[in-house]
């Protein structure tokens, strides 16, 4: 491209002009350009123009895929050129140089013999100087000497710009030597303002002087590039060289070479693929008994032996899967069913994330069993990792890699022992978890449990993600209060409450006898227990909620009958009811001794702890002093109970109009029996109140009844937890009446079938109803009972969480 550098003589501006459409093209005043003619519209308008004073206007098209456009096509505004040589090419076109000399504008309406009306748009030849202007002018020539060499402009680019001091001009001129789309040019044309004009062109040529700086910039790094791989390559090259003459070359290079076999193999991610290339090509260029090569090639060994991509298929057969659940476990049909419907979901959709399951109960429930017996229904694979006792951070997230023992966290640790990527882990004893500088483990578990996260889980050692997206994860814990409340917010809870007799004698004989007499070497036909044997044991040697002292006191009776067998007596053994006590002793938890009988002052509360439901029992007594003692190891939710109780125990009286001022110059102590063992929980306003109340009045409590539920000082009775393992606890104790929460009822249903026949679960809201049915008739001779006020039963309470 071409600029001109003499001005047009000035002529007089016609009215009407032939028109030549422009295709990917802009004209601007003063530039001088060839143009090649082929249309029939075009070479007509060149020689209608020769023809007479050799004008013609030069407009852009707004498509330039059109071939043949009319004049709506066109932009209004376009350049008056002059046809200074026209030449015919051998195949028909027109080759003619061109000169611009003014802007112009069609006007509406179509003029003679093909050309249109137009109209002149006056330049900037008259305008006077401006401050802005020069400034202007001098910024954009400042930059196109700096764009001069980077775009490989012709030099008399320079000379040309370095004599026009009219803005417009200037700007037209710079316009039409940079490489600007058709809408820019036409724009830049357009705007009539000179200033404005100038202004538009600088910042066009910024952005192209910050365009081809950056190209240059590429350029160049991609040279040094090139250069720098030319000259590692020569120095591996006498690197091998060296290593030949030094007969290195046959150990490291077969090293790398079977590193960079398990790489391929190993089908690693895309980022796991680079890193792993990445350390391969370092180990290559290290002494091989270097630190830092032992530590490259301890990673390698993780990263190349973790399943990146290695599956197990899942056994998606529901009734086999069923079977091997009822075969592996009595009971629990609420965590089967969990189980086969995840299972479902499974067949139905292969790519359904495994579910994050956590087993809450006592010990001896069989948490632990029940996540092998799910791996093995559903044919995966079980990694346990216990987590009693972590209390640091790299445990759970790995150890950095900035020394040689470093390794990664247990989860990882657990995916390469499982060997695929879809195992089940169990997490046993999360509520055991604890924290100190080190960091705090149950916060790095937030995102090994959090379906939306483990996608992406993060080691410290691998610095890569890992998909944990198809593990079934499954937790166990004692007490849900135990674990944070974020961390319990991400697991499905799954309650594993307490067995009753029944259940246990049905596991017993299914599971526990069979497994230890094989662990005790004995023979299938050689021992023999009877129904009351089994019955024996389980209510007279074991009070527990799960079943593992059951199963030590079958181990025991499994071990002295293989005592005898070894010393020579092979005679078949039959366990009775009445052999129990040659083998085990005297049944510590007999009922025989069991007092049911009406006491004063003496309550039967119902408890739950981490070990399951328990009977706990309440004494109150009343002796001369004033306040209230409190003792048994309390804890400060049950002293803030015994508190409310006695308070509501004056207010009741006091409105009754008896014993109130014998109980103001009284001392009440309430006591729960076995001391040593710390008690607390939100669940003994109701039995302490019962028992202040007792002792107070002299009427005795009914002995075959217990009780549980929290009070408020209005006499409310509020809802409370754990109502299957309290309900299990009164079974065991022998006890057929439960007094309960009337929120609580529909907890109850939780309770088999079987078992809630033997139970009768009366419903109270106040205390006045609990009064009435566990309170005697009758009092002892030196007190009078009050007669009770009738409250009417309210059938909403707001329902309290109760967490014990």
């Amino acid at each position: 491209m071409n600029m001109t550098t003499e001005a047009v003589s000035h002529q007089e501006f016609p009215t009407e002009l032939p028109v030549i459409s422009l295709r990917e093209l802009v004209v601007f005043p003063y530039m001088a350009l060839p143009l090649i003619v082929a249309r029939e519209k075009s070479v007509a308008a060149v020689e209608d123009a020769l023809a007479g004073d050799g004008m013609v206007l030069l407009v852009a098209q707004r498509d330039s895929e059109a071939f043949d456009p009319g004049l709506e096509e066109l932009y209004e505004v376009g350049t008056v050129a002059i046809v200074t040589s026209r030449s015919r090419l051998p195949d028909g076109r027109l080759k003619v140089l061109i000169q611009g000399f003014a802007k112009a504008r069609m006007e509406a309406g179509q003029g003679t013999g093909g050309r249109v009306r137009v109209r002149e748009i006056p330049g900037d030849e008259g305008a006077a100087w401006s401050v802005e202007g020069e400034a202007l002018v001098r910024s954009v020539r400042s930059r196109v000497e700096q764009l001069l060499p980077l775009k490989n402009l012709p030099p008399e680019v320079l000379s040309v710009t370095a004599n026009i001091d009219k803005p417009g001009r200037f700007a037209d001129t710079v316009a039409s030597n940079l490489r600007l789309r058709v809408s820019e040019a036409q724009d830049i044309l357009e705007t009539r303002d000179p200033l404005a004009r100038l202004r538009r062109v600088d910042a066009l040529v910024r952005r192209e002087l910050e365009v081809t700086s950056m190209q240059a910039e590429i350029q160049t790094q991609a040279k040094q590039e090139m250069s720098r791989g030319e000259r590692e390559a020569f120095l591996r090259e006498q690197l091998r060289a060296i290593q030949n003459e030094l007969g290195e070359v046959d150990g490291g290079g077969s090293e790398v070479d079977e590193y960079r076999a398990k790489v391929v193999d190993a089908n690693l991610s895309a980022d796991g693929l680079e890193e792993a290339n990445r350390q391969v090509q370092r180990l290559s260029n290290m002494h091989p008994d270097g630190p830092e090569a032992q530590v490259i090639r301890n990673y390698l060994d993780w990263l190349v032996s973790l399943p990146w991509d290695r599956c197990s298929p899942d056994r998606l057969d529901l009734n086999d899967a069923r079977e091997i659940l009822n075969a592996d476990h009595a009971h629990l049909a609420r965590v089967k069913d969990r189980i086969l419907e995840f299972l479902s979901v499974r067949k139905l959709r292969n790519d359904s994330r495994g579910p994050i399951l956590c087993f809450a109960g006592p010990p001896g429930v069989g948490k632990t069993s029940l996540g092998r017996s799910i791996a093995r229904s559903t044919g995966r694979e079980f990694v346990r990792i216990s987590l009693g006792g972590v209390r640091d951070e790299a445990e759970i997230r790995g150890h950095r890699r900035t020394y040689v023992g470093a390794m990664p966290g247990r989860i990882i640790q657990a995916m390469k022992q499982a060997g695929t990527s879809n195992p089940v882990i169990m997490l046993d004893e999360i509520d055991k978890l604890s924290n100190d500088f080190r960091g705090d483990p149950s916060a790095a578990l937030l995102e090994v449990l959090d379906p939306e996260q483990n996608h992406s889980f993060s080691d410290h050692f691998l610095s890569l993600p890992f998909d944990l997206s198809r593990v079934l994860f499954i937790a166990t814990a004692n007490r849900l209060d135990q674990i944070p409340g974020p961390l319990r917010d991400r697991m499905e809870t799954v309650r594993l409450s307490g067995y009753s007799q029944e259940e246990k004698a049905d596991i017993a004989s299914r599971f526990l006898i069979p497994r230890q007499i094989a662990e005790h070497g004995l023979a299938e036909d050689h021992m023999n227990w009877s129904a009351g044997a089994i019955e024996g044991i389980v209510s007279g040697y074991t009070l527990e909620a799960g079943v593992r002292n059951l199963e030590r006191q079958i181990a025991a009776v499994c071990r002295k009958v293989a005592r005898k067998t070894a010393e020579g007596d092979a005679s078949r053994v039959s366990v009775t009811r009445p052999s129990l006590l040659r083998y085990l002793g005297p049944a510590p938890h007999a009922r025989d001794g069991e007092d049911h009988s009406d006491e004063v002052g003496v309550v039967k509360g119902l408890a739950w702890t981490e070990a399951g439901g328990e009977l706990l029992p309440v004494e109150a007594s009343l002796a001369s002093g004033r306040g209230l003692v409190l003792t048994g190891q309390m804890g400060d939710v049950m002293k803030e109970s015994g508190q409310t109780a006695l308070s509501f125990v004056r207010t009741t009286l006091r409105d009754a109009g008896s014993e109130a001022e014998e109980l103001a110059k009284s001392e009440v102590h309430v006591h729960v029996p076995d001391g040593a063992t710390p008690k607390d929980g939100p669940s003994a306003g109701v039995a302490i109140a019962t028992a202040i109340l007792s002792a107070a009045t002299g009427r005795p409590v009914r002995g075959g009844i217990a009780m549980t539920g929290e009070i408020t000082l209005r006499g409310k009775v509020l809802a409370v937890g754990g109502v299957r393992e309290k309900a299990l606890a009164a079974l065991r104790a022998g006890i057929s009446e439960v007094i309960l929460p009337r929120q609580c009822m529909s907890d109850v249903e939780e309770i088999p079938k079987e078992l809630r026949r033997k139970l009768t679960f009366i419903p109270v809201s106040e205390m006045s109803e609990v009064l009435e049915v566990a309170l005697c008739d009758s009092a002892v001779p030196h007190s009078q009972a009050p007669s009770w006020p009738k409250h009417p039963v309210s059938s909403s309470h707001a329902a309290f969480d109760s967490k014990e």
